[in-house]
């Protein structure tokens, strides 16, 4: 068994669709970035990669790549899994964690789980996702953008 971590943030800005794990939530501000900026989608990622020993999503999709720009997250993430597949490794178990003092996360949580599950080719109930205010703590708490932690196992 392996275990990776995986940690995103991005700040809240004008003009952005918010994507989070795969799906697109009404809410009047989206997340900055050179990609979608789905930090679901990235922490996860990082997990995956970190689990799997291959390194970081900077690494391989860079924010100074014009190839990635606005690209969709959950193509990035299903990327890194196949190479995680490719190095013999597979995915039992991720936890998802989406710090947001607004929007809630409760409502899309099934929908983000059946996303990331697709892109993953898994089931949705390997598939964790929920969502914690910060309680109106520091720059999460004051709605200036969203955190996401992760954790994926791998066998």
């Amino acid at each position: 068994m392996r275990v990776g971590i995986g940690y995103d943030s991005h700040r809240f800005a004008a003009g952005r669709k918010l994507i989070l794990g795969g799906v697109e939530i009404a809410h009047p501000l989206g997340l900055a970035g050179h990609s979608d900026a789905d930090a679901v989608a990235h922490a996860l990622t990082d997990a995956i990669l970190g689990a799997a020993g291959l390194g970081d999503i900077g690494t391989l999709f860079p924010d100074t790549d014009p190839r990635w720009r606005n690209a969709n997250s959950l193509e990035l993430l299903k990327d890194a899994h196949g190479r995680a597949v490719a190095a013999g490794h597979r995915l039992v178990q991720a936890d998802i964690t989406v710090l947001a003092e607004q929007p809630k996360i409760g409502p899309h949580v099934t929908h983000m789980r059946e996303r990331l599950a697709g892109a993953l080719s898994v089931s949705s109930d390997v598939i964790s996702v929920k969502g914690k205010t910060n309680e109106g703590m520091g720059w999460i708490g004051r709605a200036e953008g969203i955190a996401v932690i992760a954790v994926a196992v791998l066998e």
